[in-house]
């Protein structure tokens, strides 16, 4: 069975891709901080629960030796990440600490993540995909860190492909989704017109499944082949 590697998968669109490739007989390595979160989201024993900290390099390497034992990651999906502060500032009261939390978090921790796997995925010729946004591209006021973030992390997944063409390396925008980090970007406010996040998997599992050279993606643009809907 392929093996992969997904972070941030207690919740969301971490949960919501774990569980499908989880239904397409794929191996899993997930992670998320929440230890009983974690625990609740997956479903059996070919879904294998690292609760920890990917800004841990002790949790990082745990996830590769867990993923090494299943025969190595096929697949890695950077999807951890973190908003900062809720309301967000404008950048003129953004405090340098919880800038420099946002960039370790979205940036420097999957690139070190990416790194500890580096030879699974080579050996592989498997895939990165780097969970980006809209902000990284828009100048959203009040999301300086957090777009800040995503610009780098697609900057880096550019980088990374040009330097690696043996693997597959995508940033994929998946649109607004109704998430808790969602609802923490916009507190107080309503936003239950949102997709869930199941509704953006058929589009990442055809990516996953397609051939498509690296680059970065919007994933409603991905077409979905009818079998990605199953």
């Amino acid at each position: 069975m392929p093996v992969a590697v997904i972070t941030g998968a207690s919740r969301g669109l971490g949960a919501a891709l774990a569980h499908a490739l989880d239904v397409r007989g794929w191996d899993l390595v997930v992670d998320a901080r929440d230890a009983d979160a974690l625990a609740a989201a997956i479903g059996n024993a070919a879904t294998h629960g690292v609760p920890g900290d990917v800004t841990d390099p002790a949790h990082r390497r745990e996830l590769a030796e867990t993923a090494a034992r299943l025969g190595g990651a096929d697949l890695l999906v950077n999807n951890a990440s973190t908003l900062g502060a809720s309301p967000q500032p404008a950048l003129a009261d953004l405090d340098h600490d919880v800038l420099d939390d946002v960039l370790f978090t979205n940036v420097v921790a999957p690139h070190a993540l990416t790194r500890e796997l580096l030879p699974q995925l080579l050996e592989h010729r498997g895939t990165v995909l780097n969970i980006s946004s809209d902000a990284a591209v828009e100048a959203y006021e009040g999301w300086g860190a957090y777009g800040a973030s995503k610009a780098a992390l697609d900057h880096l997944t550019r980088i990374l492909a040009a330097e690696l063409p043996a693997l597959r390396v995508y940033a994929v925008d998946p649109g607004d989704m109704r998430t808790r980090m969602h609802q923490d970007a916009f507190p107080g406010e309503d936003i239950s017109d949102r997709p869930e996040p199941a509704t953006v998997v058929p589009h990442l599992l055809a990516l996953i499944g397609g051939r498509m050279p690296s680059g970065r993606y919007r994933a409603a643009e991905i077409r979905v082949r009818d079998e990605a809907l199953a």
